[in-house]
């Protein structure tokens, strides 16, 4: 048969065409390159950034100290092989940031916003607070990367210059992370990785991280859990030897529109509805009688009941409540070493199941004349266990745990709330407190004495004469001891408590020292300690005459001398008006006992050059402030004072008043 003309024409065509299609192929899969790795994807570990993205002036117009906004992004990406559990970040800022907002994340040492982050801060995530890992989520990124947005103020960066931070790192036990390094122009990245020497086994194989070790820990224990509500117990329990608390004040931030219904063992500083009857809890909740809501702040201020409340059906019956919000060492007495409370907590939605559970934020305590704490955020650890109440020998478990661990912290420029004077035996002028020991008015105004001018020395008596009642008897002592009087005169040390440590005898075998603790406040003391740290001569400690002493070991050190008042004498009364108030000063509370030593433990101890004067001092757990010098020995030096000698500064106020 015959051919068409041009089928001969059409069949190489298509020819030509077929092995050309594979060849093209080929070619173009040779000339594609695939984009490099990112650092993120190099990183066998976890990723983190920080990445400046936006900038503003912002008024006011100030050459020298103009503020800017600025907007930022911190991501946290997990690519190592196990999940990472409660992340925290540190950012180093270096621009005298003031933080305004911050998404996916709260700072960890319980600030509210805004708040000042110039010297750095820890990040914590939340609502989630983990990330898990690649190989647990086949790489779903949503849920091994959290992303924190801020919003805040620096000052002196102008754009189009980026006010990056100084570093950011992991904040996690067990985790290396090098210095970080700049990327471009606006971004701070650096890559973490396992500390191989670090036992992390307990994190990795249980499904909640241990429970952390601090000077306070407070547990948020959910004991009963409802689709709106649920009753949840804090716990606050006291580990630091020289830790307490007085008339504590908890408070904290609810994140999700939650308010408190009613409560056992503690109660409101401010009972107030008006947040939710305002607000969106009272239009879901419609039948809910918000009369008896106890409170609806979003930062709600939580106060101890007294001792008469404990066998209240309707606010006490909760062991351990009920103490006026004194929580003690467990030194002194492990059974008011804690504090508990019950709250019933309403929820809103989407958190209406009964296991949507979520503790509040921002976590704080504080009490009077007590040290700062400084409290990390909550949590999530293993439920805690309770004693059956129905006396069966088992346990309950609670629904959900989470920890808050507090410290002791020292805040910048924060004064002492209590001073220490130095008398002895061989000197008969007392060294008195420092000048503005406890601080003073910053309204130069309004005062009329020096806070830069030192103490002037007193004589014996004085201690008992509050300090605006001293200026002439201070003075006259001073013209008999031919001692210049400064003009202003020197501003009072302004504490609440005083101390004063007198050393009353040296001796071939062993020594005394007497203390006394006045107390110049308005604020009675019950079961107050003082603590005493002596560098070199507590190992020769013996007793305590009228108060209860023994020695305590802190940090692997037995040098700290802890007393407390005995039964009875357990009371530190606050100031009272004297005698006649129109003619005779005011009287401070006050406490004393003497205190022997023997030198059989501390053979070459140098008792008045020195050892015989404590290093640091405490009062209820707060450091007092000391004196920069010790009492000299006078060349006079007579054993006994005369009662002549007593007598001089009672004649010298009379010869400048005539």
């Amino acid at each position: 048969m015959a051919l068409a003309p041009n089928f001969i024409p059409r069949l190489l065509l298509l020819s030509l065409l077929i092995v050309s299609i594979p060849l093209t192929s080929s070619q173009s899969d040779a000339n594609t390159t695939n984009p490099p790795p990112s650092d993120s994807d190099l990183c066998n570990g976890v990723f983190v950034s920080y990445t400046h993205t936006k900038g503003s002036k912002i008024p006011p117009n100030d050459t020298a100290n103009q503020p800017y906004r600025f907007e930022s992004v911190i991501t946290v990406l997990n690519h190592g092989r196990d999940e990472l559990k409660s992340w925290r970040v540190f950012v180093k800022f270096a621009h005298r940031e003031i933080l305004v907002s911050a998404s996916n994340a709260v700072l960890s040492d319980g600030s509210s916003l805004p708040v000042s982050v110039e010297n750095g801060t820890v990040f914590a995530g939340y609502p989630s607070s983990d990330l898990k890992s690649a190989i647990q989520t086949a790489g779903d990124v949503t849920q091994m990367q959290a992303r924190v947005e801020l919003v805040g103020t620096q000052f002196g960066v102008a754009p189009p210059n980026v006010p990056l931070p100084k570093n950011i790192t992991l904040a996690i036990d067990g985790w290396k992370c090098p210095k970080a390094t700049q990327k471009g122009k606006n971004v701070l990245q650096v890559c973490c990785t396992p500390d191989p020497d670090y036992d992390n086994t307990e994190i990795i194989d249980n499904e909640f991280l241990p429970r952390q070790d601090g000077d306070l820990t407070i547990m948020y224990d959910v004991v009963r859990s409802y689709s709106s509500n649920y009753m949840a117990q804090v716990t606050m329990e006291n580990h630091n030897p020289l830790g307490r608390l007085d008339n504590w004040k908890l408070s904290f931030d609810w994140m999700r529109d939650e308010f408190i219904y009613t409560m056992k063992g503690a109660y409101p500083s401010i009972v107030d509805s008006s947040d939710c009857v305002d607000g969106p809890q009272a239009k879901y909740f419609q039948d809910l009688d918000f009369s008896n809501v106890l409170s609806c702040a979003r930062r709600p201020t939580i106060i101890d009941l007294p001792p008469t409340k404990y066998n209240d059906s309707t606010f006490g019956l909760i062991p351990f409540c009920c103490r006026n919000g004194t929580i003690l060492p467990r030194s002194m007495d492990p059974s008011k070493s804690s504090s508990v409370f019950q709250m019933q907590v309403y929820k809103m939605p989407p958190d209406l199941n009964i296991s949507a559970l979520s503790p509040p934020q921002n976590w704080r305590i504080n009490g009077t004349l007590n040290p700062d704490y400084k409290c990390g955020p909550p949590v999530r650890v293993s439920p805690s266990q309770f004693a059956d109440p129905s006396g069966l020998p088992s346990n309950r478990t609670a629904f959900a745990s989470w920890q808050v661990v507090c410290n002791i912290t020292q805040p910048k420029d924060a004064s002492p709330r209590c001073c220490v004077s130095f008398s002895a035996y061989f000197n008969d002028s007392i060294v008195p407190c420092k000048t503005c020991a406890c601080g003073c008015s910053s309204n130069k105004a309004a005062r009329a004495c020096s806070t830069t001018a030192p103490s002037l020395l007193l004589p014996q008596q004085a201690l008992l004469v509050p300090f605006e009642n001293r200026t002439e008897l201070t003075g006259a002592w001073a013209y008999l001891k031919h001692r210049p009087v400064p003009n202003p005169m020197p501003c009072g040390d302004n504490c609440g408590v005083s101390i004063n440590w007198h050393l009353a005898t040296d001796y071939r075998g062993g020594w005394t020292a007497r203390v006394t603790v006045f107390n110049w406040g308005e604020t009675d003391f019950v079961d107050w300690f003082t603590a005493i740290q002596m560098k070199n001569a507590a190992p020769g400690f013996e007793k305590a005459y009228s108060f209860n002493a023994s020695t305590l070991g802190i940090n692997g050190e037995n040098n700290t001398i802890f007393m407390e008042g005995l039964p009875g004498l357990n009371y530190l009364v606050a100031e009272r008006d004297g005698e006649n108030p129109l003619k005779n000063p005011r009287i401070p509370g006050k406490q004393q006992s003497v205190i022997s030593f023997t030198k059989k433990l501390t053979p070459g101890i140098n008792v008045p050059g020195g050892d015989g004067f404590p290093s640091k001092v405490f009062f209820n757990g707060e450091e007092c402030s000391l004196p920069t010098i010790l009492p000299v020995r006078s060349s006079q030096h007579r054993r006994h004072i005369s009662v002549f000698l007593l007598a001089l500064p009672v004649l010298a106020l009379l010869i400048l008043r005539a």
